[in-house]
């Protein structure tokens, strides 16, 4: 850990994944957006892994869910998202696909949240625009998250980035992405290696460390 005006810097993993001071945020893992790539099955059994450990761990867990405003309600950018992403050519055309309390809106039952962990919707990509995440991560002296869920081509990446801007470091568990282009998602996960803002694990790694925290702070703990 590498020490400067007062301040701890943390090189490694391990080093980031103080469990006072990380969290895990469960990127839109939703029926509706589940049901739209090929494995999702496969991208829900990785999540329940990580969140598991983070649980175990004492992590602070939130869920975000992306939300579609009724037609009368979207502005410009938002018309224009649907229309690209429906691939339809009128406004008359889009169907908004996450109204809040549809089927398709909802949290996979494979990852129901605790009453200790918070949800929260959102109708930007990322999720710290617009939401209450950055006030409550921040109001926990939290500065590192771990991130998994979908999609790393349309959602992770700009949260990482924008993440990176705020002050965070984000920990991208990459095995526990899923995506709906791969190209795409390969691409993206280039730019957030090249740009160096943030780390990046898999499921098993981070599993390993947070249990190693978990077992290293009971033993102190016992030794007290």
């Amino acid at each position: 850990m590498q020490q400067a005006y007062g301040l701890r810097v943390p090189q490694t993993l391990e080093e980031t994944c103080d469990p006072h001071r990380l969290a895990l945020i469960v990127y839109d893992m939703q029926v509706g957006i589940l049901g739209q790539i090929r494995d999702g099955a496969a991208v829900t059994a990785k999540v329940a892994e990580v969140l598991r450990a983070a649980r175990d761990a004492g992590v602070r867990i939130f869920f975000s869910r992306h939300m579609s405003l009724p037609k009368e309600l979207m502005g410009v950018f938002q018309l224009r998202m649907a229309m690209a992403w429906q691939r339809v050519g009128t406004v008359e055309d889009v169907r908004p696909r996450f109204l809040r309390d549809s089927p398709g809106f909802q949290l996979v039952p494979e990852l129901t949240p605790l009453p200790s962990e918070a949800v929260f919707d959102k109708i930007t990509m990322s999720p710290f625009e617009g939401t209450f995440l950055d006030i409550a991560l921040r109001d926990c002296g939290i500065n590192a998250f771990l991130i998994a869920g979908v999609a790393m081509e349309v959602g992770i990446e700009p949260t990482v980035r924008h993440a990176a801007d705020l002050g965070y470091i984000p920990i991208v568990v990459t095995d526990a992405c899923g995506c709906g282009h791969a190209e795409a998602a390969d691409r993206a996960l280039g730019v957030l290696r090249y740009a160096g803002d943030a780390l990046f694990t898999d499921v098993a790694e981070i599993c390993d460390v947070l249990q190693r925290r978990r077992e290293r702070q009971a033993e102190q703990q016992t030794h007290r």
